[in-house]
């Protein structure tokens, strides 16, 4: 599973991240209960299921074959979760026929009588018939997973235009028991069969292979898919839809991505890393990829970012980029990598509990690291290890284990620390045992634990008989324990006795003291020698000899210390560590302090240097950094910055320095910017069409308005819409308003929320009001509420309220007014309300 959501909310401002630090009730109720391992009684063993749906009423008739046994203790009964159905029949398999049993069913479990007590070497089979009613379960989702309500219809009926008709199954945590009675608990495994009957327009997607299609007398098919290995139940997938199939391979395996067929062109572009993909995972694993095939497709109004379901991962809308997004580079390639390794760490080897989570999402959550490492460099690692670091100390989540045994709700488990922190962690033991070690451990923890569940202590013993080391102590410190070192690192030079002294203060809350081993590095000019050292106290100093003090002493220098710190360096230390230490967090920390004193000659000159960094992120990094409202920086800075918005060779960071030249006197900027307006790139001409409107507002709303003719996405469509906006022209209302609807959950689109409810105060037709409103409630609803977003557009929603109960008054039509009044009142009253 991958949090979309979560990345791009905790980039956005600070009044939404207060919600993650608050614990609810249900929170502060679950740290006294014990949430153990389920326990099995019965195992799953085969389920084979015949469905077919009823897009009329959003519903789905079942049959479903169980086989099942008991786990050692003989049982003369049978718990299956079942959520939100209708039972109609529950029976027991004899041969062909079903002989009726008792069974009680209270809404969620169905607990059924068997025909005797059964042994654990006995095998038995129960048949129940049901209609699964997703629309009418109600249950709340998570921070990763905005719903849980199983199996979706997306415009069923095919009234909402520009949208497909789709059918999609989201199964994790517990969901897949609203479509299909199992045994929904992450440490159950079964094989299975599903037939799905649907309308013969459509193609179908599940797990294992398509084993058979059979046309039918009624314009429908069925299709029949096999799954032959064991997996968990939450793994389950359904997808049905008009979908365009575009096949790669691997080793002979289908490869597949399942695409809109507007999208099939640049199906390669966004999927096409996937066999490669594929061939790294298998080779630093050493277990080949284990299942029959790999497919990946796209589901509309999906409730996360994707999800790694056996052989058929399930991607959001996002990850559909046209030609042109991709020029600015593929948003969605982390995201495929993360789900991809899945069918390794979650779908191969599977967290036996909730509680254990974090085996599988951190590795997922890792994997984007090891894959950046591989396709595009040790900076595109590091910037992203470092950014996931972020995420976790950013959302003061230090007081939750990562391995955690008490908590409000298993959706509870879907946070910073089971994915971030979590990968981090591992980061740290790869470098504590070495790569060699570190892939070893992990074929061993795959080859021992296949088709299995797992805990965090399997993996510890993993890594144990490979090293041959204790880890006891690393285990208990970061998946049986919370937080993270907060270090302040003093440097105390005596030259008389050429002796260094490093300072690690250790300043953290409460009693923990966390123990690391640390690398320091110490530069005399371009020689380096690097001395491993353990920190174990609240104070460690560690004494050096020289003969000529050092250019520089680096602390933890392979920058992969989970913690916060305050190294309190020279600014020429800074300057030395970005020329000679090297590496992307190195470089960023000279950056970053360089940007707290821009007028300094010396920073500004490291600062231009950066700019012509080998990675483009550091590169962006400085020019928005750069405040051009300084004189002496704009004068510094402004031939460096009309360089990199004409030659740079990555867009995005051409696109943040044409959005600087609006502050410049430069005859070519102007020239720059209308330039940029043609480029392919939804980002270069975003940002030209922004500060266009700065040097020429007029202008820059001509080129908008004859932008809405035209398709776009991204950057562009916002910058298109904000120059609208802010024109007041309301005549664009009825673009501006399908725009921001039809928008997926990105930074965008946060973004364009205050001036679009902004504008709707100024709309008076009651119809545009209303459906402007609706799309307002539709992004609301469609996050989590802890996020702490709700409270925020529902301001937003009262100014526009007071706006209109303003104009009442002097309103010659009141009676619209007090409608649409009434309308935003029963919005806002309805965000109070929402629950997930």
């Amino acid at each position: 599973m991958k949090k979309i959501l979560l990345a791009f909310l905790i980039l956005t401002s600070s009044h939404v991240l207060f919600a993650q630090e608050e614990e609810t009730p249900q929170e502060a109720t679950g740290k006294k209960v014990y949430r153990e391992t389920y326990t099995r009684i019965n195992d799953l063993v085969h389920t084979q299921l015949d469905i077919r749906f009823d897009y009329s009423k959003s519903q789905a008739q079942g049959k479903v074959w169980i086989t099942l046994k008991p786990h050692f203790y003989a049982t003369d009964s049978l718990n299956l979760d079942a959520k939100g159905m209708d039972i109609h029949s529950v029976g027991i398999m004899k041969g062909a026929k079903s002989q009726p049993l008792k069974y009680t069913y209270n809404g969620n479990n169905l607990f059924i009588t068997l025909d005797k007590t059964y042994t654990a070497d006995e095998q038995y089979v129960v048949y129940i018939e049901y209609t699964a009613k997703p629309n009418e379960y109600k249950t709340k989702g998570s921070m990763a997973i905005t719903d849980a309500k199983g199996l979706y219809f997306i415009n069923p009926l095919g009234t909402e235009k520009n949208k497909p008709t789709q059918i999609w199954t989201q199964g994790e945590t517990e969901a897949t028991s609203v479509w299909c009675p199992t045994i929904d608990k992450p440490n159950q495994k079964t094989t299975n069969e599903f037939r799905m009957t649907v309308p013969a327009k459509y193609v179908t997607l599940s797990n294992g292979r398509l084993v058979n299609q059979k046309s039918n007398t009624d314009g429908t098919r069925t299709d029949t898919w096999k799954m032959e290995l064991p997996h968990a139940p939450y793994l389950f997938f359904m997808g049905v839809g008009d979908f365009a199939i575009v096949k790669d391979s691997y080793k002979g395996k289908e490869v597949s991505y399942y695409v809109e067929k507007e999208y099939a062109p640049v199906a390669r572009g966004i999927f096409g890393y996937t066999p490669e993909m594929i061939a790294y995972f298998s080779r630093i694993t050493g277990v080949d990829y284990p299942w029959v095939k790999y497919a990946q497709i796209v589901g509309r109004d999906y409730v996360s970012g994707a999800m790694e379901n056996t052989t058929s991962t399930l991607h959001g809308e996002s990850a559909q980029q046209d030609a042109r997004e991709l020029l600015d580079g593929n948003g969605w390639e982390s995201t495929i990598a993360h789900e991809l390794f899945h069918q390794w760490f979650g779908d191969y080897v599977t967290s036996e509990s909730w509680s254990n989570l974090t085996l599988n999402e951190s590795f997922a959550n890792y994997s984007e690291v090891l894959w950046d490492e591989y396709k595009h460099g040790k900076d595109a690692a590091d910037a992203q290890n470092y950014n996931d670091m972020l995420g976790y100390l950013d959302g003061a989540s230090e007081k939750k284990d990562l391995v955690r045994f008490y908590y409000g709700d298993k959706e509870d488990m879907f946070d910073n620390v089971s994915y971030n922190k979590g990968g981090r962690i591992l980061n740290m033991l790869r470098n504590y045992v070495g790569d060699s070690a570190f892939f070893k451990s992990l074929n061993l923890y795959l080859t021992t634990n296949k088709f299995k569940s797992a805990e965090a202590q399997q993996l510890r013993l993993a890594f144990e008989e490979v090293t041959g080391r204790d880890l006891n102590w690393y285990f208990n410190q970061w998946y049986y324990g919370s937080g993270h070192p907060k270090l302040t690192i003093d440097y105390v030079y005596n030259d008389s006795e050429g002796q260094a002294k490093v300072i690690i203060k250790q300043t953290q809350a409460g009693e923990k003291v966390f123990r690391l081993p640390i690398a320091i590095d110490i530069y005399n000019g371009s020689k380096k020698e690097r001395k491993n050292v353990w920190v174990e106290n609240r104070i460690d100093t560690f004494t050096f000899q020289y003969k000529q003090r050092p250019d520089l002493i680096n602390v933890d220098g392979d920058k992969i210390l989970l913690t916060e710190k305050k190294d309190n360096k020279t600014f020429d230390n800074y300057i030395f560590q970005y020329s000679n230490a090297g590496k992307y967090v190195d470089r960023r920390e000279a950056i970053e302090m360089a940007l707290t004193r821009q007028d300094d000659p010396k920073a500004q000159a490291l600062l231009k240097k950066a700019l012509k960094d080998p990675y483009h992120g550091l590169r962006r990094m400085v020019v928005e950094g750069l405040n051009v409202q300084k004189s002496s920086v704009k004068k510094e800075f402004e031939a460096a910055i009309i360089d990199v918005a004409k030659n740079d060779s990555k867009r995005i960071v051409k696109a943040a320095a044409i959005s600087l030249l609006p502050k410049f006197t430069n005859a070519d900027s102007k020239a720059i910017i209308l330039d940029a307006l043609k480029d392919s790139s939804y980002s270069v001409a975003g940002a030209a069409l922004e500060a266009y409107a700065v040097l020429d507002g007029p202008a820059a709303l001509t080129v908008a308005k004859g932008l809405t003719s035209s398709p776009s996405k991204g950057a562009l469509l916002a910058a298109t819409v904000k120059v609208l906006i802010r024109s007041g022209d309301v005549s664009s209302f009825d673009f501006i308003n399908n725009a921001f609807g039809s928008m997926p959950l990105t930074q965008e689109k946060f973004e364009l929320l205050q001036p679009f409810c902004s504008m709707l105060g100024s709309i008076n037709e009651t119809d545009k009001l209303k459906s402007g409103v609706d799309n307002v409630v539709k992004f609301r609803n469609s996050i989590p509420e802890q996020y702490g977003v709700s409270p925020v557009i529902n301001n937003l929603l009262k100014n526009v309220i007071k706006k209109k109960e303003a104009a009442v008054s002097s309103s010659e039509n009141k009676t619209a007014l007090q409608e649409q009044i009434a309308y935003l009142k029963e919005a806002v009253e309805g965000g109070k309300k929402q629950g997930f």
